[in-house]
């Protein structure tokens, strides 16, 4: 297994880029990947949906399939790490899946992190036919495809013979350019399966909360390293944040109510703000650099970001500049 070592990515969840046409939104995509690399970013992401999430706009907003999208990216670029965050293996059947991030790794010279995770929006399964099921179906259906695909990326022919998944030597011909396959991340925060299954088969975890929750949610993750004999060194810990970094707090409040039909977090009841400060850092310079300091205190190894200016090169810019001394030191 590889540490993939992940200090400051930029996840790029939002494709409606005021002013860009359809004809020009694969060319402005790249030129935030390119910015974010060239500012400092060590990974970029996107995320790995067919509708666009209730949180970030509605259901019919423009999404691209996540794959296309970074091997495109991974010509563009040359540094920078691709991956989703986080896939979902309830859309792919395992094998196929593990013959797309082989593919990703080798356009992008071995650049490539498998980020997955069970699957969770059901609206997008309804729509295009794929089984939902149950929470313990589709967990138990991630540790079937991981196990195949883990064995896909080093093994002349897999073969497998799951509850779920069935596969018969299976090729997987060129390999990953990345000696053992690409890293696997896998996304969520669950304390029985989600954290057992990172320290039993991942290089890296994303989850989620507060420092509070964080500084369990990494407790528990040792206790299953210690349980499996594993040793945490090796799992690479981030957190998902979106981040607003505003001229002053109340700027920073403005950038968060575009995403939430103009209503400032301030006018939030206080249960939803409270939510709100369990998944986003927003401030001006000062105050972010000291929220995020506070998550990094917890047993992090970086962050990812994603922003609700994204679109903006320059706000690209200023959140490594900000941020780049805490995370890439």
């Amino acid at each position: 297994m590889t540490n993939p070592n992940i200090r400051m990515g930029l996840q790029i969840p939002n494709f409606t880029f005021p002013g860009v046409p359809t004809s020009g939104l694969f060319e402005h995509l790249a030129a935030m990947a390119t910015t974010a690399e060239a500012s400092g970013f060590d990974s970029v992401w996107v995320m790995d949906h067919f509708y666009q999430l209730p949180l970030i706009g509605p259901a019919d907003a423009e999404m691209f399939e996540c794959y296309s999208i970074l091997n495109a990216l991974a010509a563009r670029t040359s540094k920078v790490r691709l991956g989703a965050m986080v896939g979902g293996m309830t859309y792919r059947n395992p094998a196929f899946l593990a013959k797309t991030v082989t593919c990703l790794d080798v356009i992008s010279g071995g650049r490539a992190i498998w980020g997955i995770g069970a699957g969770w929006f059901e609206q997008e399964h309804i729509g295009y036919g794929y089984d939902f099921g149950t929470f313990t179906d589709r967990f138990e259906k991630l540790e079937e495809g991981v196990q195949i695909a883990k064995s896909m990326f080093v093994n002349d022919t897999t073969t497998f013979d799951g509850k779920w998944f069935h596969v018969k030597d299976a090729l997987n011909v060129p390999k990953p350019i990345q000696a053992g396959g690409p890293p696997v991340l896998i996304g969520g925060s669950g304390e029985k399966k989600t954290l057992r299954m990172v320290a039993q088969y991942a290089d890296a975890c994303n989850i989620f909360g507060d420092a509070p929750t964080l500084r369990r949610l990494l407790g528990v993750l040792d206790e299953h390293c210690e349980r499996l004999g594993r040793d945490p060194k090796e799992i690479c810990r981030t957190r998902l944040a979106t981040v607003a970094i505003g001229r002053t707090m109340e700027h920073a409040e403005d950038l968060l109510a575009e995403r939430f039909g103009g209503i400032k977090p301030r006018d939030l009841p206080p249960e939803m703000q409270g939510r709100l400060e369990s998944m986003m850092v927003w401030g001006d310079a000062d105050t972010v650099g000291q929220k995020v300091q506070e998550l990094l205190d917890t047993g992090l190894d970086g962050l990812v970001f994603n922003m609700p200016n994204s679109h903006d090169l320059d706000a690209v810019q200023l959140v490594a500049e900000v941020l780049g001394p805490l995370l890439l030191r």
